[in-house]
């Protein structure tokens, strides 16, 4: 991973999984939805003073979010922040910064 720059998307695993379990209800307070279905699929990092994680999540049907969550380094309590959140995505959309 390149300091300061976006890495290329890889298929999301147990972890990444865990981090949309953690910002789920953040996700459904920004959206104002509610989610049945909420399974990461792909993701980006992007190392600053802790990490950005691009997500791409899945959230029924044909639907996808892309979700950026931080999460801070160890020594500040490795917290989770759901940042931004993109809607209206489909499975074929590309993870780019925002």
């Amino acid at each position: 991973m390149m300091c300061g720059g976006l890495a290329q998307a890889i298929n999301a695993d147990e972890e990444i999984q865990e981090i949309c379990d953690k910002v789920k209800s953040d996700a459904e307070k920004k959206t104002g939805k509610t989610f049945d279905v909420f399974i990461a699929k792909s993701y980006k990092s992007q190392l600053v003073a802790g990490i950005n994680y691009f997500i791409k999540v899945h959230v029924g049907g044909d639907d996808h979010v892309h979700m950026r969550v931080f999460k801070s380094l160890p020594h500040t309590g490795s917290t989770m922040d759901l940042i931004d959140i993109q809607e209206s995505k489909t499975h074929a959309d590309a993870i780019e910064y925002f």
